[in-house]
């Protein structure tokens, strides 16, 4: 039968490096605007996830910034099955963020040489369109098929 993580799980799930699915409200009567990122997250923490669209406001920032909210997920697509949903409030808006905040994202997903070049491209001349955001986790949803899952030979 499938399960609810405890707390202590849901929070070691989340400070995985999946990629992440941030939903956003949009404007103008849209759907919300629902897209993968790169994030980070440390158990009992806030995430962070940066924006930043080639030069140009990305329409994620600002519906970022008039919503203050986003709903994130993170999951594990093979089974046994295992979900994290949270809930945000947007607590920071960092424009100018440093090479070490930028590579503490970009290292848990890139080898550690074009990890920091990311961040050292993305803050050397910073253009008011790239942006570190940080959200407080409000309210959590998990689900994990654990449960479901055939035991294996010998068990």
């Amino acid at each position: 039968m499938a399960r609810t993580l405890t707390a202590p799980e849901r929070e070691h799930f989340l400070a995985l490096p999946h990629v992440g699915v941030l939903s956003v409200a949009a404007d103008d009567g849209r759907p919300p605007l629902t897209v993968p990122v790169w994030y980070a997250y440390t158990p009992g923490g806030n995430l962070h996830f940066f924006t930043g669209s080639q030069g140009r406001v990305a329409r994620k920032t600002r519906l970022l910034q008039r919503s203050k909210a986003l709903s994130f997920c993170v999951q594990q697509s093979e089974f046994p099955y295992k979900y994290v949903t949270v809930e945000c409030t947007v607590v920071e808006e960092n424009w100018t963020p440093s090479v070490e905040e930028v590579t503490a994202v970009t290292s848990r997903y890139l080898p550690p040489d074009l990890a920091r070049a990311f961040a050292e491209a993305e803050t050397a001349h910073p253009a008011g369109t790239f942006v570190l955001f940080t959200a407080r986790p409000d309210r959590w949803l998990s689900f994990d098929f654990v449960d479901d899952a055939p035991a294996s030979a010998g068990e």
